[in-house]
């Protein structure tokens, strides 16, 4: 049960924690890192790393995607991104990277004006359907019923519906929100909805029939939805209720099990070991990723919320470059911050604390203990 403090005599508040506020604690059997396995699967998937890469075109491009996927990862492509609005998006990048940070999400908004089109969104499907990875592609609620018939008429094989926040009961008066129970149950695409961060709207969502739930608010590291729209949820907190949810609904639905991906806040291996100790069954990379020599950003991240039309929820941020796509997943590393082999140090925490594989790391002991910097 969380605790609850008093704000004041009129509101009381329940303590959530931080990735920062947890730490894992060694068991008192261990084992060789060749005895563990990280692999994960998803539907009829299986994948030999826990990851997603995070839909953002400063992270993701159909190269990308690809290379993520032979990593042995899932690479998700932002539909509604710059791969399916321009042709050839390099003069888009290279403006968002040359912007002045003053001018910065005034050029996103100018940049993001071009329409998606349909054409391109087959295109860059058909791209990583031929490589032979799994191809995961994603839309916004407000565009799924737009753009999906194209997405799955493309060969994809999960499909991810991504926003800051996503329910299974939107209200609106002006326009027909998207059923998410009626959509997932004719779609034969296994779908993967989020974000969301407490028990009650992850039920909600494990109830459509969602085959997972990504757990966080979207932006990430490039994200100011707390100081935009005063939301917020600490990633432990949420991981670890969400994961109560799957736990209550596996049950309630007689063995249906959901997977939990943690979306946000996961910026070094200490954060995807956190994550899945909390109870995630995966993690789902932006900035740990946009830091590649390879990925489309050249240093720089942002997010889709960077882009709104009246009120961006987002910045570009500058996250520089740490090495290749292939050194920050698999290694080698020749730093010691924990943005590099992410995966090395998954399976030394694996062999460290004694459990054989991701799934039994949610067994894991954690206690708390704030991370100070020192």
């Amino acid at each position: 049960m969380s605790t609850e403090v008093e704000i004041g005599r009129s509101k009381r508040a329940l303590r959530a924690y931080s990735f920062d506020d947890i730490a894992l604690v060694p068991a008192r059997r261990t084992r060789d890192t060749s005895e563990v396995r990280v692999g994960w699967q998803i539907d009829a998937y299986h994948v030999d790393l826990p990851v997603m890469a995070s839909p953002m075109d400063s992270v993701m491009s159909p190269e990308t995607a690809i290379m993520v996927g032979r990593l042995g990862g899932i690479g998700v492509l932002d539909l509604e991104g710059l791969w399916t609005r321009y042709e050839d998006p390099t003069e888009a990048l290279e403006r968002i990277r040359r912007a002045d940070p003053s001018r910065a999400t005034s050029v996103l908004q100018e940049v993001y004006r071009a329409p998606v089109r349909p054409e391109l969104i087959t295109e860059r499907l058909s791209q990583i359907r031929a490589s032979g990875v799994v191809v995961a592609g994603r839309l916004s609620p407000a565009q799924t019923q737009r753009h999906w018939r194209t997405v799955v008429e493309a060969g994809v094989d999960l499909m991810v519906i991504r926003g800051s926040f996503v329910s299974a009961e939107h209200v609106s008066g002006s326009v027909e929100p998207l059923n998410l129970k009626r959509f997932i149950y004719e779609l034969d695409v296994p779908v993967i909805v989020g974000g969301v961060t407490t028990y009650t709207a992850a039920l909600h969502l494990m109830r459509t029939g969602a085959a997972g739930v990504l757990v966080g608010q979207g932006g990430g590291a490039s994200s100011s939805v707390r100081q935009v729209l005063g939301l917020h949820m600490p990633m432990a907190t949420a991981v670890a209720d969400v994961a109560g949810a799957r736990r209550d609904y596996l049950d309630e639905s007689g063995g249906r099990y959901v997977h939990v991906i943690a979306d946000g806040s996961v910026g070094n291996s200490g954060d995807v070991v956190k994550a899945i100790a909390c109870g995630a069954d995966a993690v789902m990379l932006g900035a740990a990723l946009a830091r590649a020599e390879e990925a489309p950003g050249g240093g720089y991240h942002w997010g889709a919320e960077a882009r709104h039309e009246r009120l961006p929820r987002g910045f570009r941020s500058h996250v520089g470059t740490v090495g290749t796509m292939a050194e920050i997943l698999n290694g080698p590393s020749d730093r010691a911050d924990g943005t590099l082999n992410l995966m090395g140090a998954l399976r030394r925490t694996l062999a460290t604390t004694g459990y054989a594989d991701v799934k039994e790391l949610q067994r894991v002991e954690v206690v708390l203990a704030p991370y100070t910097g020192s």
